[in-house]
């Protein structure tokens, strides 16, 4: 997500609130829905074109927007996600799909906060990577959840059939929401993106590791120190093996790529060779 200055401002200031509101509250349930219910407006405000120009016209009084959004949702939504919707509306966002993205990223947020302090952070984070593995690896499933003119319910219908009673109550919603509402994304990048997020949460970067053969515990615990120590600050691994590397590893993180295969380095001196 590309926020241009005033919406990364407007976001900030909306997540304080969804913060404080969360850390507040006193039914263990609530973050559960209060991001349902900031979906549910994403639904929405993706649907009227109309209504989320209204609600981000800067030009507009924030009073104004503010007594529109009220009119809307009052009684409809409840108290703690109508205050965070406030924050949203009498912000300045630079363009209305910007607000859109801002209400996406809080109910990902909200959910995200609920793992955490129910201790299921790091299994969320596992199964949305492992989930758009499964879906990268088969490209038939890929295309049926993607495709722009197949029903929504029935691709909601097929990814429950793939993830129901095997993930976390976490994991689902969000993996539901993407599918139901992609807003541009491909599922598999929008569940990389996630687990990303997740990791973020934990203020951790994430290393995508491709390795020749499977790696036991000691081995990725020398990895983690090791890469933590490279980038200094703690690294969360996700690894899957690829026997065409040959041999060693292959380690993404963010743009910059190591790779220590086999496979790599011949590639290498091939170039070299050919050079």
């Amino acid at each position: 997500m590309t926020l241009h200055a005033a919406s990364r401002d407007a976001l900030a200031a909306a997540e304080l609130r969804l913060l404080e509101i969360v850390d507040g509250a006193e039914d263990s349930a609530a973050p559960g829905k209060l991001g349902a219910e900031l979906f549910a407006v994403v639904g929405l405000l993706s649907e009227q074109p109309s209504l989320r120009r209204a609600l981000a016209e800067s030009s507009s009084d924030p009073a104004s927007r503010e007594q529109l959004l009220r009119g809307l949702f009052a009684g409809k939504v409840s108290d703690d996600t109508l205050q965070v919707l406030v924050t949203v509306v009498t912000a300045r966002w630079s363009k209305p799909r910007e607000l859109v993205d801002g209400v996406e990223s809080l109910a990902r947020t909200t959910l995200l906060v609920r793992a955490e302090r129910d201790g299921k952070l790091d299994t969320v984070e596992d199964e949305l990577f492992r989930l758009g593995r499964i879906i990268a690896g088969n490209h038939p499933l890929e295309l049926a959840l993607t495709d722009p003119a197949a029903d929504v319910e029935g691709k909601v219908s097929l990814i429950d059939g793939l993830v129901a009673g095997k993930v976390d109550v976490t994991t689902k919603v969000l993996v539901d929401q993407l599918v139901r509402e992609p807003r541009g994304q491909g599922v598999v990048a929008g569940l990389s993106d996630l687990a990303s997020l997740a990791a973020k949460r934990r203020e951790r970067s994430v290393a995508y590791v491709r390795s020749a053969v499977e790696l036991d515990a000691a081995q990725l615990d020398r990895l983690e120190t090791t890469l933590t120590r490279i980038y200094s600050r703690p690294v969360a691994l996700h690894v899957e093996v690829d026997p065409t590397l040959r041999g060693g590893l292959l380690i993404k993180i963010g743009d910059e790529v190591i790779d220590g295969s086999v496979a790599g380095r011949l590639a290498a001196l091939r170039r070299d060779l050919a050079g």
